[in-house]
């Protein structure tokens, strides 16, 4: 870490990074190519993983562990419709405490695991009206007013072994992945919608003013989560493709009440449809990683 008379910012050191790499290499002999991170309630998809590993997060080394309803806080290694995986069940938050980068710290690990695509799934409010519980949204961009305000993964000192000190993020959801996406949805007679994900601090919901605010502001669905993973897995070179599961329509009025168990009860609905989503996608040979 660099010092001077003015304190600078600690960033986690990359040996870090590869304790925990080298940690899970030795419990699998999967070698990832791809990266599944599970949001709130959709942990129930890493059933479908084919000889699974299961690796606590807990005995991770760095690993932030979960502590809030709907994640499991496993890794789950194996094959995934004929894909070399990890899948993650469930996320650590900005809001549980964690710093921003320990937030990401999944992603590096993955990184130096060697993963090259990663599919980031959550939970998300949905703003825009024609949004309606239990849609896919297929993540076209976000609006990072977590990152706005100072909370940016990549803040501090930059290892040019990790990636560049100004990564681009103007192409940050892939767009050869939500084409086959959307070819996959077709695929499987499923509706899927796209839009902006907005992310917040959290863990409090958004009072009406703010999201009429974000509303005007382009958003479509809001969440707590995902960003920061994102923005450290295009620091890393990764693809990037990101889907939301509308948990609940957005109480812009202040005439009905949000609860995690609303979220947990219409995500879990969902999975169903996520897992044909994402069959039909590995499944077909365009699909790199």
């Amino acid at each position: 870490m660099l010092k001077d008379e003015n304190t600078m910012l600690p960033s986690i050191p990359i040996e870090e990074y590869d304790r925990a790499a080298d940690y899970i290499r030795k419990q699998t002999r999967v070698l990832p190519k791809l990266g599944i991170i599970l949001g709130s309630g959709m942990g129930s998809v890493a059933d479908s993983v084919e000889s699974p590993v299961v690796i606590p997060y807990a005995s991770i080394p760095g690993w932030p562990e979960s502590t809030v309803d709907g994640h499991a806080g496993r890794l789950i290694t194996g094959t995934l419709a004929g894909r070399n995986a990890a899948v993650l069940q469930g996320r650590a938050h900005f809001y549980e405490g964690y710093p921003i980068e320990r937030v990401a710290f999944p992603v590096r690990v993955m990184q130096r695991l060697g993963v090259q695509v990663l599919i980031v799934t959550n939970a998300a409010g949905g703003i825009n009206p024609d949004l309606a519980p239990g849609d896919l949204m297929l993540i076209a961009d976000h609006i990072n007013l977590l990152g706005m305000s100072g909370a940016n993964p990549l803040r501090g000192p930059n290892d040019e072994r990790l990636g560049p000190r100004f990564p681009d993020m103007s192409q940050t959801y892939d767009r050869g992945l939500r084409d086959l996406s959307r070819q996959a949805a077709a695929a499987a007679g499923l509706s899927l919608r796209e839009g902006i994900y907005a992310c917040l601090a959290g863990p409090s919901f958004e009072t009406p003013a703010e999201l009429r605010f974000l509303r005007l502001a382009g958003a479509d669905a809001v969440g707590m989560s995902t960003v920061p993973e994102v923005i450290v897995a295009r620091h890393a070179g990764m693809r990037v493709l990101g889907i939301s599961v509308i948990s609940n329509r957005a109480n812009l009025d202040g005439s009905a009440a949000a609860s995690h168990a609303e979220v947990l009860a219409a995500s879990g609905k969902a999975v169903p449809d996520l897992n044909r989503l994402l069959k039909n996608l590995f499944g077909n040979p365009a699909f790199v990683c």
